[in-house]
Order: structure tokens, then C-alpha cells, then sequence
């Protein structure tokens, strides 16, 4: 396990917040990562999360997201993760994953799915300062001076550096191949 830190401002939403939400289904029609960051989070609910996650001129001041349960349900495409990391973003925390959000962003070496042992949504709020220390599996609320603590993700940080699970796999081959010679 590295010693990694991931720390900026956090970008708060709630439970099931669906693919739809990260990315609206008429902006798939591209896997440009570049144009699908300029439209992350288009489809929240503007009465509900009156911050926009996005700058006017299309850039993003966050790099963590806070969610509540089942964050990425709903299409099985993976645009969703891409969209988020493009415009910015390095982690996502929640309480718990749809499925296939969580295969989506692992497979493809794309953004770190980090889940909580409670719901964090509710307990922190969009433009607070987050450092998350990856090696002892903790979150610190800079701006509180709260901890929090996520769930080990067992090889996930390491599948995300390698750019995804067949580079992961081919990695630990080549290792293994090394030490039977």
C-alpha cells in the first residue's frame, strides 16, 4: 500500500444518484473524456443541489465526491467515470456502489471508489476540504477537523494506477513470470 494522499474540496450529492445525473444519456454518444467533463452532474436536480458542480466557464473547483448509498446506478456504460475524472475528480466516496459504477471505474483504471462504513452525505458539506490518506484508510475533514474511515479496497488502488485491470493483470504476470526464472 503507498503512502497516498487525496485532498481538495468536496462536491456533496445524495443516495442513488444515478448515471444519468453524472453524465446525461444525450452526451453518450461520444467517449471523448474531455467533452463528457464539461457536462458532469447536468442532470441533478438544480431545486435539490443549488451549487453547481460545474464553473461557468466549464472547469471544476472539486476533487473529491461525497455520496450516499448506491452512487452510479443505472446504465451499465462506463461515461460516468470517465466524466468525473475528466473534469477533475479522484475519488469518490460513498456508502455503497451500484455494481457496475464500481466494475466500471476499477476495470478501467479510471477514478478510486472508496466506501464508507456509514453515510458521510449527510455529515459533510460541498466546499469543505477533504485530505483522504489512502494507507490508513482514513478521511479528514480539514475543514472540521472530523475523521472518518473508509472500508479497505484490497488491490483497487493498485488496479487504478496500472490504467485498469487487464494492465493490472498483465503486471502481476510479467512479476510472476520474473520469479519462476
Amino acid at each position: 500500500m503507498s503512502d497516498k494522499i487525496i485532498q481538495g474540496k468536496v462536491y456533496v450529492v445524495g443516495d442513488d444518484i444515478n448515471t444519468d445525473a453524472i453524465i446525461p444519456a444525450k452526451y453518450m454518444n461520444t467517449m471523448n473524456p474531455q467533452f463528457l467533463g464539461k457536462h458532469v452532474f447536468e442532470g441533478l436536480d438544480k431545486n435539490k443541489y443549488l451549487i453547481d458542480f460545474l464553473n461557468k466557464d466549464k472547469t471544476c473547483n472539486y476533487k473529491i465526491i461525497v455520496a450516499g448509498k448506491n452512487f452510479g446506478c443505472g446504465s451499465s456504460r462506463e461515461h460516468a467515470p470517465i466524466a468525473l475524472h475528466s473534469a477533475g475528480i479522484r475519488a469518490v466516496v460513498a456508502y455503497s456502489f451500484a455494481r457496475i459504477y464500481f466494475r466500471n471505474s476499477i476495470n478501467g483504471g479510471i477514478i478510486l471508489p472508496l466506501e464508507t462504513e456509514f453515510d458521510l452525505s449527510g455529515k459533510i458539506q460541498t466546499g469543505e476540504e477533504l485530505k483522504i490518506l489512502l494507507s490508513e484508510f482514513k478521511i479528514i475533514n480539514l475543514t472540521t477537523n472530523e475523521t472518518y474511515f473508509i472500508k479497505p479496497f484490497g488491490p483497487v488502488e493498485d488496479i487504478i494506477e496500472a490504467g485498469g485491470l487487464t494492465n493490472y493483470n498483465k503486471k502481476l504476470s510479467l512479476n510472476i513470470n520474473k520469479n519462476e526464472i
